[in-house]
């Protein structure tokens, strides 16, 4: 059986309905399981059983401090040993993304899983075109709508969440084929913030970091996220996420969705209302 743990999220979500659309069965794991999933909750690892799992796609735990989620993620590997779970897939980070204040819990992971027993495939997934458009915000100009970007000249070899959901379903198909290797699963081509100015057909104004942080702090986002969304939009920015490779088309079969109209669309469904 294949599990998928994080079920009521996007990622995993969009993992388990490709897995349908292939007709290979699968559950889904989740703190709040719906109807058919299991119960799985890291901060109650007492509870955690992953009986009759053979194959688990271990979604990383959602951003929090690095010592909690390893403890997390820690668990769930030695969970998933002790209850004869044969081959483990993780969602990583990029290896371009070692910069990122996330990074570290990634690379621990990664190290733990390696030595667990079970054989192990590492998904290092780029980030989500769809958070291209994050640390991009609207402001007015006169009658007009502008962009407010703090990522500069910077660029970033995006990819579609839907991809990456595609990319682990072939993994997860067939694990076998996909033993002990480390996967590099960002895009084909990198965007910037211009692109997706451009690609709207609005103006654009550039601001540094320490504005940035102001506009984080007024909007009311906590402390611990502001240094995270400081950390992508300063790495982007002095270019260390443009790296593009070919992981991806690979397990896809096929060139990867264009980063910049997915960009595009989120920025555009994000508009205020003239």
């Amino acid at each position: 059986m294949i599990m998928v743990t994080g079920a009521s999220g996007r990622f995993s979500s969009a993992v388990l309905a490709e897995l349908r659309a292939r007709g290979i069965p699968a559950v889904g794991g989740s703190r709040t399981p719906s109807a058919g999933q299991r119960h799985v909750d890291f901060s109650a690892p007492d509870s955690l059983d992953f009986t009759g799992v053979n194959t688990l796609l271990l979604v990383s735990a959602g951003a929090q401090e690095d010592d909690r989620q390893i403890a997390f993620n820690r668990v769930a590997v030695e969970v998933a040993a002790r209850d004869g779970v044969s081959h483990l897939a993780y969602t990583s980070l990029t290896g371009a993304g070692d910069h990122l204040s996330m990074a570290l819990p990634h690379r621990v992971t990664e190290r733990i899983i390696m030595a667990s027993g079970m054989t192990w495939t590492i998904l290092r997934n780029g980030v989500y075109a769809e958070i291209l458009a994050a640390p991009l915000s609207w402001e007015k100009q006169g009658e007009a709508l502008r962009i407010v970007s703090p990522l500069g000249d910077g660029a970033i070899a995006a990819v579609a969440r839907r991809d990456l959901a595609r990319a682990a379903a072939s993994v997860l198909s067939d694990p076998g084929g996909h033993k002990e290797r480390v996967y590099e699963l960002v895009g084909s081509r990198a965007v910037s913030a211009a692109d997706v100015v451009g690609r709207l057909g609005c103006e654009a104004r550039n601001i540094g970091l320490g504005e940035y942080r102001q506009l984080l702090a007024e909007n009311g986002m906590q402390a611990f996220r502001q240094s995270l969304m400081l950390s992508i939009s300063s790495v982007i920015r002095h270019g260390f996420l443009a790296r593009t490779g070919d992981d991806l088309p690979y397990l896809l079969g096929r060139e990867p969705t264009d980063p910049l109209s997915v960009a595009a669309e989120v920025m555009a469904n994000q508009a205020p209302a003239s």
